[in-house]
């Protein structure tokens, strides 16, 4: 068991203590295999597909540790290229071929896409019932309606790991840096459904420090590396970096900068936080949609 983590308000002078993703993202994935198992033993198999348009590496790597992952929960699994010059259309068709296809319970489409290609046109394809990672706007509408709905898995990992960690969310002042459709704008939807008071910055955000120095949590999903500084950070805030930007050596680092350590009661590390629950909840979502219960019930009805 993990000893609760509470936002104290006052500089420790020890350190944040670090949040990691690893247990928590090895105890999802152990829920996943045990759920797909179950399903084969009654004559099913979940099933995820991807659909790529991109010769990008990193896109390529991405799907590749998805596809490992996958198969280590035992999901089934299928990838569709459709290379870099592929037209609207036929991203289009490939889609809805897949939403259509009942042995299918989860889609993503992969980004980027070729120029000229919208995403979030594109979106609209993915059923809402097999849309795992939040991508189409329905899902996004429902999610602030307070109605069934996929939450993007990226924004989820977050809750997930501040639940881990037993961050009290009830009545705590949360900031989000970042208004993404991908993590910022769904996270602040799953913060004020856990009754957390939410403010959400961007990059036109007056007096930015002055607003984030007010959370006891802060979120960063702004993609900007080193942000987050020291000064953006009340002494003894729970910190969260969703940033993963890419070094000149083939790293990541985050959107917070190291010496906010000195500040923060509880840091989340990039790499080896947020980004290993993301997978583990992406896969936990297609069993759920498979399973036609919960989530996947409310999307179909």
């Amino acid at each position: 068991m993990n000893a609760p983590v509470n936002p104290t308000g006052t500089e420790s002078g020890e350190g944040a203590r670090p949040l990691p993703g690893k247990a928590l993202a090895a105890s999802l994935r152990e829920g996943t295999r045990a759920a797909v198992e179950a399903a084969r033993k009654a004559g099913s198999a979940p099933k995820l597909a991807v659909v790529t348009a991109t010769d990008d590496e990193s896109s390529a790597w991405y799907v590749r540790s998805l596809v490992s992952a996958a198969e280590k929960s035992g999901l089934l699994h299928e990838v569709v290229h459709l290379g870099p010059k592929a037209s609207t259309e036929e991203v289009r068709d490939a889609l809805r071929g897949l939403g259509e296809d009942g042995s299918v319970h989860g889609v993503i489409l992969q980004t980027p896409l070729p120029p000229g290609v919208d995403a979030r046109a594109l979106a609209e394809a993915v059923p809402a019932a097999k849309d795992v990672d939040g991508a189409n706007p329905l899902s996004l509408g429902r999610l602030a309606a307070g109605l069934a709905a996929f939450a993007p898995a990226t924004a989820e990992a977050v809750i997930a790991l501040l639940d881990h960690y037993e961050v009290p969310l009830r009545g705590a002042r949360a900031v989000v840096v970042g208004r993404s459709t991908v993590v910022g704008k769904p996270l602040a939807h799953l913060l004020l459904a856990r009754d957390a008071t939410v403010t959400v910055c961007h990059s036109r955000t007056r007096d930015l420090v002055e607003v984030t120095r007010e959370a006891d949590i802060l979120i960063a999903a702004a993609g900007q590396p080193g942000l987050v500084t020291a000064e953006h950070v009340r002494p003894g805030a729970i910190v969260i970096d969703v940033g993963t930007n890419p070094t000149p050596d083939g790293g990541l680092t985050g959107d917070v900068d190291p010496g906010a350590t000195r500040v923060a009661g509880a840091l989340s590390p990039v790499p080896g936080g947020v980004g290993q629950v993301t997978t583990a909840v992406l896969l936990a979502h297609v069993v759920r949609a498979a399973q036609g219960t919960g989530i996947g019930e409310g999307l179909r009805g």
